[in-house]
C-alpha cells in the first residue's frame, strides 16, 4: 500500500532528459496553513525569509503528502548531485470558456489526432485539464498514465503517412482554438524583471542577511565610519549585480523578439488560407512557404516542396543548408526513424532563415508545425542560457563550510563573553551587545564577496585577451583542468579544406593523378561532371554559397552556376540549378548540365547524391560523393580498384581528406518526375569513379600549444567527425601521439544473428614500421611528458560506431580504455557530449574546444567549453573565444589557476584577519576592554578591505607549472596554514598581552590617555580630557590595548604578504604594483601611528604613551612572527616535494577514479591487448545507450 501511494506521490518528469526532475504531490492544509502564518508574524518574517531560501520547508510546513493526481503544489527536485527543490502550483485550463460546438461532451476525441495527449488530458464534462510550468515548458496532467507530459510538440509517434494525413490540409478552427488555449501562445518570451525585483532579490541572499544583521550591531555601537564604508560598498555590489542580472535578459529578449512577431500564411481545413501573426500557431498548423526571406517562429517539417535554410544560428556555420519533403510512405516506424536517413534533414527549425523555397510543382512548398515556444530548437537554447547547469565546484561549497566553522568559533566567543561580563554584574543589554559583537567579529561578513572578486579581475584580463565569459564562476574550475578535448577541422586544422589533387579511376584501375593548382584544366569526363553537378552549392546575392568543401571542389573545376533556370522537362517547369563550363575549364562536349534533384548530404549516410541531366539531352545521370568506404558499397565490385583500401590508406595515413566520386546513368523514360525517385533504388550498381584527395592544414598555433599542455600533464584528445586513419595522422602530426608510440585501434561490432557484439584491437601498421632504435629515442622525451603517474607508450584510438558498441555492450571496458584514449573520430554531436559526461565520471576535470554546432552539446556538457566561433550558437558555451585557434586554452587554464589561487588567499586572509582581531578583542574582553572605533576603522577599512580589493590583481604565471593548485578549501595544506598562523598570533598576542603587564611603568586601567614621552611614569593630567566620555576612556585606553593594536594591525599586514605567493600559478608579488604600494603605506601608517608621539594623533587613537623601548619590542615581536610565519608557508606549507614525500610514506594514494585505474592497468601484465579480438556475454541487456542525435555532425 506505502509503494503504491510512493508511486502516486512521486514520478520523474522528462525521464532520462538533460533537464529530469523528480516531482512530488502536496495538497495545502488549512490549518497548517494557519499555523505557519501565525508564525511568520511572531518571527517578524524571519520564518518567512527561511522558507524563501528553502521552498521544500514551506512545502512541507504547510501541506499534507498526496497523490500527483490530487496535488494542487508539487515540489520539484533535480536528479543531480545538487538535488535543488523548487515549488510550483497546479492550474486548471478550463476549455468550457472555447464555446465549443455541441457534442465535445460526448465520448469522442477532443481533438482529431487520436494519440495527442490533449485528449487522455481532459476531464469530462468538466473540459478542464490541470497543468503546471516548469522552465518555461508546460506540462497537462495524463489521466491514462498518471503523468504529467509535456505539451507544445507533435507527438513523436506518428508515422510519416499519418503527419501527411492528419495534418496535411490543416487544422480545424475549433482544434486551432484548443491547441492554442493549451499549448499557449508560439513565443519565445524572456522576461525581464523590474529592478525592485532583482533588487529584492539580491537583498534576501543569505549573505546580505547576515551583513545587514552585523551592520545594525556596529551601528548600535557607534560604529558608524567602517558601517557606512561597508554599506556604501554593498550598494555598489548589489548594483552590479543587478546590472549584470537585468543586462542578459534584456540582450537575450531583444535577441529573440524579432521571432514572435513573423507573418506566416496558415491554413485552415475547409477554409482556406490567412495570413496570421507566428504567436497564434500550434503544434500541427499547416503553412506555406512562399518564396520570400522568412525567419523560420517555429520548428516545422518539410511536406512539400524543397527550401534552402542558413542554419548559423544553431550551427554557429552560415552554410547553407537543403531541406527536402518528409516521403509519404506507408511505414509503421515513427518518422524520425522510419530510416536510416537523418531526420533533420526534413525539419525546419526556429530562428533558422529560409532563404530560398523551391516548389514541387503542386503548389507552394507547405510546413507543418511540429514544435512551438520553448519546445524549438531556439527556445532549448533560450533555455540552457536562463537556467544553466549548475557548477559543481568544491570551492563554493567548502567556502560556506568555513563560514560555519568560524560561526561555531564565534559561538564559543560568544559564551566566554557572556561568562565574563555576567560575573562582573554588568547590565544584561550590554552583555547581549558585546559577545553579538565578538561573534560577528570572527566570521568576516566579506568572504563570498572576496571569492567573487578573483574571478571579476581574470574575467576583465580573459577580456583584453579576446576571450568572453558567460558563466564567470567557471574560471575558478579552468584551474582544475586536466583533459582537454579538441574539435579536429576549423580547431586543430585551418578551416577550409584545399584541393590537393584527383586520383581518377578507369577499368577498375587507378590512373595517373591530376594535380590542383595545375596549368591545365581538369579533361571533361564523368569525374570532371562529378564535381561539377555533385554538390549543393546555390547562387545567392550574385555569389556562390555553400559547404566550403563543395566550394573548393567546384571552383577546381572552373565551371560556373547559373541558377533559378528552367529545365523543360516533362512534368512541368522545375527550379533547377545549372552549371556551365567557364572561359578557363577544358572544352567540354555539353553546353552545360542542369541538376534537377539532390539527395541531400547527412552525417548519418555520409553521402550525397544528385540526379543531372546534360543540356539538349534526354539521359539522367546520378553522382555521389561521400566518404570512400561508404560511396563504394554502393558501387559494382567490378569498377572498385583492387589496390582500393592500400590506395585510400596511403593518402589518409599522410593526413589527407578523402572523398569518392561514383556515377551511374538512370534509365528512366521521358516525362519522369525525378522528386519521386527512391533513394534507395537510385543509389545502387554505381561505376567508381575515382578519389577525391583534399588537403587540411594544420593550424601554426596548434603544435606549440600541445606541447605546451603536455608539458602541463594535461592531457590532450581529438573527437572529430572526420575519418579515423585522417584523425590518427593528424594526432601524430600535431603531437597529441608522440612518434614512439603505438596507436590500438579499436574496432566493435553489433551483435549479428547468433554472434555475440565484438570488440577487436589492432596495431596500426604504421607503428608496426617503427624501429626499436627509434622507440628507444623517443622513450626519454616520452617521460618528460606523460602525465602523472602515467608510463604507458601507447594510445587507443576508435571511431563512433565502435565506442556507442562499447558503451552498450562492453561498458565494464570504457574505463580502462579512455584512460589511454586519444583519438575519437567519426562521433556524432550525442556521442561527443556522451564521451565528456564518461571522462567526467572517471574524475577528470574536462575542457572541450570547438568551433561549430556539432559540438554545442559537447562545449556545454564540459567543465569549461571554449567556443572559436562568433555566432550566437556559442551562446551555449561558457566561454567564446574572437581568435580561432586553440591558443585561448593555456590562457584560460593559466587564468582560472591564477583566480582559484587568488580566491584561496584571499579566504585565508579574511579568515586569519577575522581571527585575528577575535583573539585580541577576546583578550581586551577579559578586562571589559575594547579596541577603538578608529583602532578598527585602520583595521578593516585602511588594511582589510584594500587588501581583499587588490590581493586578485596579481596576473598569472606565464609558463603553465606540471600540476595543478589545490582544488578544496578544505585541505591539509590549507587548514594547517590557517591553523599555525592562528597559533603565532595567540602566542604573540598573548605575550603583548601579559607582558605590558610586567613593565615597571604599567599602571592598571589609567584613567589618562596619554603621558610626556621622556617619563616612565604617567601625568595625572593631560590635554584634550573632554574630547570622549569616561566611559569610552575606561572601555578602550589602556597599554593593553596601545600593545595588541599594534601587534594585531601589523600581523593582518604580515599574512596579506605572506599569503600572496607568487610563483608557479601567479606572477612574483612586486608585479602587483597597487597591492604592493599599498602594503607598503599600510605599514608606513600603523607604524607611524604607533611611533609619533603627537599629540593629536595618540588622541584620535585613543593610544596610551608607551616608553621606546618597548615599541620597539613589539616590533621585535612583529618581526619574529613575520619570518616565522614566512618560512612555515613558503618552505613548509608550499613545498611540493616535502608533501610528496610525507604522502609517500603514509602510503597515500590520489582517490580520483583514472588514477586508480591507471594503477589497476599498470600493474596488468594483459593490458593492453594487441591483435586480439573479444566477445561479449550472451546477455544483451543494454546498460546505457545514449542519445545519438542533436545538431549536425559534418566536422
Amino acid at each position: 500500500m506505502e509503494e503504491k501511494f510512493w508511486k502516486d506521490h512521486c514520478v520523474l518528469l522528462n525521464k532520462d532528459e538533460e533537464n529530469e526532475l523528480e516531482i512530488f504531490g502536496y495538497k495545502t492544509h488549512g490549518c497548517r496553513k494557519a499555523l505557519c502564518i501565525a508564525g511568520y508574524i511572531l518571527s517578524c518574517g524571519a520564518l518567512l525569509l527561511l522558507f524563501y531560501w528553502k521552498p521544500e520547508w514551506d512545502v512541507w510546513a504547510n501541506c499534507i503528502r498526496c497523490s500527483l493526481e490530487e496535488a494542487d503544489v508539487v515540489l520539484l527536485r533535480t536528479t543531480d548531485e545538487f538535488q535543488r527543490y523548487s515549488q510550483k502550483k497546479v492550474t486548471w485550463i478550463d476549455l468550457s470558456t472555447l464555446a465549443l460546438p455541441v457534442g465535445r461532451n460526448s465520448d469522442g476525441p477532443l481533438v482529431a489526432d487520436k494519440d495527442s495527449v490533449i485528449n487522455r488530458a481532459v476531464m469530462k464534462p468538466q473540459l478542464k485539464m490541470r497543468c503546471i510550468q516548469v522552465q518555461k515548458i508546460r506540462y497537462i496532467w495524463d489521466f491514462s498514465v498518471k503523468e504529467f507530459k509535456k505539451v507544445g510538440s507533435l507527438e513523436d509517434s506518428n508515422t510519416c503517412h499519418s503527419i501527411h494525413h492528419k495534418f496535411g490540409a490543416g487544422l480545424t478552427r475549433e482544434e486551432q482554438k484548443i491547441r492554442q488555449l493549451v499549448c499557449g501562445p508560439n513565443a519565445i518570451e524572456v522576461e525581464i524583471r523590474p529592478i525592485w525585483k532583482l533588487l529584492f532579490k539580491e537583498i534576501l541572499n543569505p549573505f546580505y542577511v547576515f551583513q545587514a544583521f552585523t551592520l545594525t550591531l556596529w551601528l548600535s555601537q557607534g560604529y558608524t565610519e567602517y558601517s557606512v564604508a561597508i554599506i556604501i560598498l554593498s550598494i555598489i555590489s548589489v548594483g552590479l549585480t543587478v546590472y549584470d542580472l537585468r543586462q542578459q535578459p534584456t540582450k537575450l529578449h531583444d535577441l529573440v523578439e524579432e521571432y514572435n512577431k513573423v507573418q506566416v500564411t496558415v491554413c485552415t481545413k475547409s477554409e482556406g488560407c490567412e495570413e496570421l501573426e507566428s504567436c497564434y500557431l500550434v503544434p500541427g498548423d499547416m503553412f506555406l512557404l512562399d518564396g520570400k526571406k522568412l525567419a523560420l517562429p517555429c520548428d516545422a517539417v518539410l511536406i512539400d516542396g524543397s527550401c534552402i535554410v542558413n542554419e548559423g544560428m544553431l550551427t554557429g556555420e552560415s552554410i547553407p543548408v537543403t531541406k527536402t519533403p518528409l516521403p509519404l510512405v506507408e511505414s509503421p516506424m515513427p518518422w524520425k526513424t522510419h530510416s536510416m536517413e537523418d531526420y533533420r534533414r526534413h525539419v525546419l527549425f526556429c530562428g533558422t532563415e529560409v532563404i530560398q523555397v523551391k516548389p514541387m510543382g503542386r503548389g507552394p512548398a507547405r510546413a507543418i508545425v511540429l514544435q512551438t515556444g520553448f519546445n524549438t530548437a531556439k527556445g532549448d537554447l533560450v533555455r540552457s542560457i536562463l537556467y544553466p547547469k549548475p557548477v559543481n565546484f568544491k570551492l563554493y561549497r567548502d567556502a560556506f563550510k568555513f563560514i560555519v566553522g568560524l560561526s561555531v568559533i564565534g559561538m564559543f566567543g560568544l559564551i566566554y563573553t557572556v561568562c565574563v561580563f555576567v560575573s562582573h554584574k554588568k547590565p544584561v543589554a550590554d552583555v547581549v551587545a558585546m559577545a553579538l559583537l565578538l561573534l560577528t567579529v570572527a566570521v568576516p561578513p566579506a568572504i563570498p564577496a572576496a571569492l567573487t572578486t578573483g574571478t571579476v579581475y581574470a574575467q576583465r584580463r580573459l577580456k583584453k585577451k579576446k576571450i568572453f565569459c558567460i558563466s564567470p564562476q567557471r574560471i575558478n574550475i579552468c584551474g582544475q583542468i586536466n583533459l582537454v578535448c579538441f574539435d579536429k577541422t576549423g580547431t586543430l586544422t585551418e578551416d577550409g579544406l584545399d584541393l590537393w589533387g584527383v586520383i581518377p579511376s578507369e577499368g577498375s584501375r587507378f590512373q595517373k593523378i591530376h594535380k590542383f593548382p595545375s596549368s591545365t584544366p581538369l579533361p571533361w569526363g564523368p569525374v570532371c561532371g562529378a564535381m561539377a553537378s555533385c554538390h549543393s552549392l546555390v547562387v545567392l546575392d550574385k555569389k556562390i554559397q555553400g559547404d566550403p568543401l563543395d566550394l573548393k571542389m567546384f571552383n577546381g573545376t572552373h565551371w560556373e552556376v547559373e541558377d533559378s533556370s528552367t529545365a523543360q522537362d516533362g512534368a512541368g517547369a522545375l527550379d533547377t540549378c545549372i552549371v556551365r563550363p567557364g572561359p578557363k575549364a577544358s572544352n567540354a562536349p555539353v553546353e552545360g548540365i542542369a541538376i534537377l534533384h539532390q539527395f541531400p548530404f547527412s552525417s548519418g549516410l555520409q553521402r550525397m547524391s544528385v540526379v543531372s541531366q546534360k543540356i539538349g539531352e534526354e539521359q539522367y545521370d546520378l553522382y555521389m560523393k561521400g566518404a570512400p568506404e561508404i560511396a563504394s558499397s554502393f558501387c559494382r565490385q567490378d569498377t572498385v580498384p583492387a589496390n582500393f583500401l592500400k590506395e585510400l590508406k596511403t593518402y589518409t595515413s599522410q593526413g589527407f581528406r578523402v572523398i569518392a566520386l561514383a556515377h551511374k546513368v538512370l534509365n528512366l523514360g521521358k516525362d519522369v518526375d525525378v522528386s519521386n525517385l527512391k533513394r534507395e533504388e537510385a543509389e545502387s550498381g554505381l561505376v567508381f569513379l575515382g578519389l577525391l584527395v583534399m588537403e587540411n592544414r594544420l593550424k601554426q598555433e596548434t603544435k606549440p600549444v600541445l606541447r605546451e599542455l603536455a608539458a602541463a600533464r594535461i592531457r590532450n584528445v581529438m573527437v572529430t567527425g572526420d575519418n579515423l586513419q585522417t584523425a590518427v595522422t593528424v594526432a601524430r602530426h600535431a603531437g597529441m601521439i608522440h612518434m614512439g608510440s603505438k596507436v590500438i585501434l579499436i574496432e566493435a561490432n553489433e551483435p549479428e544473428g547468433s554472434a555475440p557484439a565484438s570488440i577487436a584491437w589492432q596495431l596500426a601498421e604504421d607503428c608496426k614500421e617503427n624501429t626499436a632504435a627509434l622507440c628507444e629515442v623517443c622513450a626519454n622525451t616520452e617521460e618528460k611528458i606523460t602525465l602523472e603517474g602515467e608510463t604507458c607508450n601507447y594510445h587507443f584510438a576508435m571511431n563512433g560506431k565502435s565506442y556507442q558498441v562499447i558503451i552498450k555492450h562492453f561498458y565494464s571496458l570504457l574505463p580502462k580504455i579512455l584512460v589511454n584514449a586519444t583519438v575519437f573520430a567519426r562521433l556524432s554531436p550525442g556521442q561527443k557530449s556522451s564521451l565528456i559526461e564518461e571522462f567526467q565520471k572517471l574524475d577528470y576535470y574536462v575542457g572541450m574546444c570547438g568551433d561549430g554546432a556539432n559540438d554545442c552539446g559537447a562545449l556545454k556538457m564540459a567543465h569549461a567549453g571554449i567556443s572559436l566561433s562568433e555566432h550566437e550558437a556559442s551562446v551555449a558555451s561558457p566561454f567564446t573565444s574572437q581568435i580561432p585557434n586553440i591558443q585561448c586554452v593555456p590562457e584560460l587554464i593559466r587564468e582560472g589557476r591564477a583566480a582559484l589561487v587568488a580566491s584561496f588567499a584571499v579566504v585565508k586572509y579574511l579568515t586569519l584577519y577575522g581571527l585575528i582581531q577575535f583573539v585580541g578583542t577576546a583578550l581586551l574582553f577579559w578586562q571589559l576592554q575594547i579596541f577603538g572605533i578608529h583602532q578598527y576603522l585602520i583595521q578593516d577599512v585602511i588594511i582589510t578591505l584594500l587588501v581583499c580589493l587588490t590581493m586578485s590583481l596579481t596576473e598569472a604565471y606565464p609558463k603553465l607549472a606540471p600540476y595543478r593548485p589545490p582544488g578544496q578549501l578544505i585541505s591539509p595544506p590549507l587548514l594547517l596554514s590557517i591553523t599555525l598562523n592562528v597559533c603565532f598570533t595567540i602566542i604573540m598576542q598573548t605575550c603583548g598581552f601579559l607582558l605590558v603587564k610586567q613593565q615597571p611603568w604599567y599602571v592598571v586601567l589609567a584613567g589618562q590617555r596619554y603621558g610626556s614621552p621622556g617619563n616612565q611614569t604617567v601625568s595625572p593630567t593631560s590635554p584634550g580630557e573632554n574630547d570622549t566620555s569616561s566611559g569610552a576612556q575606561s572601555t578602550v585606553l589602556s597599554y593593553e590595548d596601545t600593545t595588541l593594536w599594534p601587534l594585531s594591525s601589523i600581523n593582518c599586514i604580515i599574512v596579506a604578504f605572506v599569503f600572496s605567493k607568487g610563483k608557479p600559478f601567479r606572477k612574483p608579488i612586486y608585479t602587483n604594483y597597487l597591492f604592493s604600494v599599498l602594503l607598503a603605506l599600510q605599514l608606513a601608517i600603523c607604524l607611524f601611528l604607533f611611533f609619533a608621539d603627537i599629540d593629536a594623533v595618540y588622541s584620535g587613537m585613543q593610544f596610551l604613551y608607551t616608553p621606546m623601548i618597548w615599541r620597539v619590542y613589539v616590533l621585535l615581536m612583529l618581526l619574529v612572527t613575520f619570518c616565522v610565519s614566512f618560512f612555515t608557508e613558503d618552505v613548509i606549507l608550499q613545498n611540493k616535494h616535502l608533501w610528496l614525500l610525507i604522502k609517500s610514506c603514509f602510503g597515500y594514494q590520489s582517490n580520483s577514479q583514472y588514477r586508480k585505474w591507471q594503477r589497476i592497468l599498470q600493474r596488468d601484465p594483459n593490458w593492453p591487448p594487441v591483435n586480439a579480438e573479444d566477445f561479449a556475454a550472451k546477455s544483451t541487456d543494454e546498460i546505457y545507450i545514449n542519445p545519438t542525435y542533436k545538431y549536425s555532425d559534418e566536422d
